[in-house]
């Protein structure tokens, strides 16, 4: 019998693994993110201010781009900080 931990292939499980965040968009038909809301694209960046991955945020590929797309659309408008407060 094996360790519950292990898997096949003797890999273990990480423990600390950042869990899934679920989509936001599931089940809208979300054509354009608006870049003027900083507030909502705030989530889907981190302290340091960098896009976060899709297998972070929960995001399908097609609502990534569009995510990604909004950010830099932001960031360039001055609405996003394109680097965290911390590393001013």
């Amino acid at each position: 019998m094996r360790p519950m931990n292990r898997r096949p292939g003797g890999r273990r499980r990480s423990s600390n693994v950042a869990k899934r965040r679920p989509d936001p968009f599931r089940g809208k038909d979300v054509i354009y993110l608006d870049y003027k809301e900083s507030k909502f694209l705030e989530r889907f960046t981190n302290d340091q201010g960098k896009i976060l991955p899709r297998r972070l945020t929960g995001l399908s590929a097609k609502n990534q781009r569009r995510v990604v797309e909004a950010v830099k659309r932001a960031r360039f408008m001055a609405f996003l900080p394109f680097v965290g407060e911390g590393l001013k």
